[in-house]
């Protein structure tokens, strides 16, 4: 802890690069979330520009871009941790850390806008509303962190292949995906939105998720070593500079873009009322340039053997695709809500929606946890660690 106050209050004695972000991080969370809890007590939420026609706004897509993440990082964690694949056990330990990052920036953003999250402490066992997805989604991703937690603990402890630690780390595998498959019922049982309602939706969310956690896991991998191969332990350097990694990388990518594509000609091909908003999307500069320049542009990256390797356009690659999932869940989430409900002749076509100052605070708040608490994870708890290190 010593190191940590020591970071983020003495400037001339950061020399890291994991200072440099946690104490980056601090000072956007303390401005963020500040300037958020200001808003939401003078003004509540009458400060989101959402309304009857758009209820859910950026917060409840960044909630979801950042559980969706924290699910996909489990994936690569699993990947040496449950699965065998030993080339992987060097960012394991790193990629369980981030789930619960990027869970606790994506409860807190949801928890923000709600307005009073700490309800729930009682309102879930005294009125158990088991019929609603909702339910069972902050059911099972409440045990999902729980289990994190405990399975980090036992991989910190240096109990990696104990029955114990594998019983913990297949059971937040299996609670994530249960936890994940309620998201999407969340979403796809809505039949009043046409955008959302999709019986398949949780298996679009799946491998969403695996495309942000494997680019979290890229950068983040690559931000704890100051952005170079060179600096990396041999095992991790291996990995970078092998070609697992962004063949992995690639189909996953290769993976959503087919996801993107096919749901977008079935929008587009569909009469429904409610799919309008497809032909919106192809409208916007911002949703044209996530598509191409955040997906495709990385997949020809890492499939290309001239610069699949490097490290530069790996750490670009990933930054890319973070961005790009940020702005597909964005599109989601709002433009799922933009055709009226009960459309009359006074009714728009689209309901207008633009993000309030007090939104993106509180959605930037959700970001700067997720790096905050990384970098203290960074600092504590050695996340370089691999089965047989110690720490």
């Amino acid at each position: 802890m010593q190191n940590i106050i020591q970071a983020v209050f003495s400037p001339g004695a950061a020399q890291t690069p994991i200072d440099r972000v946690l104490r980056f991080s601090l000072i956007g969370l303390a401005l963020t979330l500040g300037t958020a809890l200001a808003f939401l007590t003078f003004s509540g939420h009458g400060a989101f520009n959402t309304s009857s026609g758009v209820p859910w706004g950026l917060p409840v897509s960044m909630y979801l871009f950042l559980v969706l993440a924290a699910t996909g990082l489990t994936f690569v964690a699993a990947l040496s941790i449950l699965f065998g694949f030993q080339d992987f056990a060097p960012v394991a330990k790193r990629c369980t850390w981030l789930s619960v990052a990027a869970l606790i920036g994506g409860f807190t953003s949801l928890g923000l806008e709600i307005g009073h999250p700490f309800r729930m402490i009682w309102t879930l066992p005294t009125g158990m509303q088991y019929v609603s997805p909702m339910f069972w989604m902050g059911l099972f991703y409440t045990l999902y962190l729980i289990l994190l937690l405990g399975k980090f603990q036992r991989i910190h402890a240096g109990d990696w292949h104990s029955p114990l630690s594998h019983a913990l780390g297949l059971a937040s595998f299996v609670s994530v995906v249960i936890a994940h498959s309620t998201l999407g019922l969340v979403f796809g049982m809505m039949t009043m939105r046409p955008l959302w309602y999709d019986g398949l939706i949780s298996i679009y969310f799946l491998v969403m998720a695996a495309v942000s956690g494997g680019a979290f896991a890229v950068l983040f991998t690559y931000v704890a070593h100051d952005f170079r191969q060179e600096n990396m332990p041999k095992a991790l350097r291996a990995l970078a500079t092998g070609t697992a990694l962004p063949k992995v990388f690639a189909t996953i990518i290769g993976i959503g873009i087919m996801m993107v594509i096919d749901r977008t000609i079935t929008g587009l091909w569909a009469n429904l009322d409610g799919f309008q908003v497809y032909q919106e999307l192809l409208r916007s500069p911002l949703w044209q340039l996530a598509f191409w320049l955040g997906l495709v542009v990385p997949f020809v990256v890492m499939v290309m053997p001239s610069t699949q390797r490097q490290a530069k356009w790996q750490i670009r690659a990933s930054v890319l695709v973070i961005l790009a999932m940020a702005i597909v869940f964005y599109y989601y989430v709002v433009g799922g809500q933009r055709v009226p409900m009960f459309k009359g002749a006074w009714e728009p076509d689209l309901v207008p929606y633009t993000p309030s100052l007090a939104e993106w605070a509180v959605a930037l708040a959700g970001v700067f946890l997720v790096f905050t608490i990384y970098a203290i994870g960074e600092k504590l708890f050695n996340l370089a660690d691999t089965p047989g290190a110690k720490d």
